[in-house]
């Protein structure tokens, strides 16, 4: 049984890494990777990039203050600053094991706040339902006030969708058909592990508190200034990014609204940071809007390890100020 543990717990953490390293190798078999270094010295602007630092920064700090609203109507008061570090913290861990980081998150404010693990988490369940409720709205949105230019594109260049469709490698749908299925897969360990989760009386408790703690949030319009600005913060954090480069900056908010919309879906897929099925949505969206494919390609793979970086060190940052926070003392208290 133990060994069964093991290999499950090892699967957890390859897996991930191995279908999105075989995503990027298949969409970047043969390239001349000598190019990336021109493109990145004397194509890209910078200085775009770096504005866009902030709003990726803000889009985690909305949510640690979203998260310590729905704690309080429960009697927790954690910290804000350990709100923070324990989100930073959560997304880097996410890039180590997919999902890890909902509940390393909550194990951070029960250390250094002393705050119940299942009522943490209970709250987490709740601001998932939250982002999947305001995600889908703005997603149909979008995807319907969009459409119209799906039109144009295809009157004006001739193409339909059963040409696109045909010209669809055997690979690319290979490709997406293991992402369904690797999306499938992770359905079933989640509903698995929430059974067997939910046979603990305490933790059910905790859970179904947190999901109750919305009645109690004391200033609602804020948390839902809260729960829309996450997702405007995340849209400007890879938004600003067209303006990086000259074959993607004048492409339109529309573009970016669309392919950002396709890459929330992709990176169901569980892989560290999307990495692979978030390349792969972004590249294809990029070409439909007439990017040539090769620079489609060097756009992925620079705005995604950029921002991955973006993640990491604001998780070592987070780290790092933890080991100078002041833990929490049950006898004293």
């Amino acid at each position: 049984m133990e060994l069964k543990n093991i290999i499950r717990s090892v699967a957890k953490v390859v897996l991930p890494f191995i279908l999105g390293g075989a995503i990027l190798w298949w969409m970047y078999r043969g390239e001349d990777f000598s190019t990336i270094s021109r493109v990145l010295t004397e194509e890209m602007n910078w200085t775009w990039m770096l504005l866009s630092f902030p709003f990726g920064i803000l889009a985690q700090m909305f949510r640690s203050w979203r998260w310590k609203q729905t704690l309080e109507p429960m009697g927790e008061h954690p910290r804000s600053s350990v709100c923070h570090h324990a989100v930073f913290i959560s997304y880097a861990a996410s890039l180590i094991i997919p999902r890890i980081g909902e509940f390393s998150r909550c194990a951070i404010l029960k250390r250094y706040d002393g705050i119940s693990f299942s009522k943490a988490l209970g709250t987490v369940v709740t601001e998932r339902a939250v982002d999947t409720l305001i995600v889908m709205i703005y997603s149909g949105i979008i995807l319907l006030v969009e459409m119209s230019v799906f039109g144009t594109f295809f009157r004006k260049t001739g193409t339909s969708l059963d040409r696109i469709l045909g010209g669809f490698s055997v690979t690319g749908w290979v490709v997406t058909a293991i992402c369904a299925v690797a999306v499938l897969i992770l359905l079933h360990l989640l509903l698995k592990n929430f059974s067997i989760y939910n046979k603990v009386k305490m933790t059910l408790g905790g859970i179904w508190e947190g999901v109750l703690s919305l009645k109690g949030v004391r200033n609602l319009p804020l948390y839902l200034f809260f729960s829309i600005g996450i997702w405007v913060m995340y849209f400007l954090h890879y938004y600003l990014t067209f303006f990086c480069f000259d074959f993607t900056e004048n492409l339109g908010i529309g573009c970016a609204l669309v392919s950002f919309v396709v890459a929330n879906f992709a990176v169901i897929v569980p892989t560290p940071n999307g990495a692979g099925p978030w390349h792969f949505a972004i590249k294809t969206m990029l070409i439909l809007y007439g990017v040539a494919d090769e620079q489609a390609l060097w756009f992925v793979l620079i705005v995604h390890t950029v921002q991955t970086m973006l993640v990491i060190a604001l998780g070592i940052y987070a780290w790092a100020a933890l080991l100078f926070t002041k833990r929490f003392n049950p006898i004293k208290k």
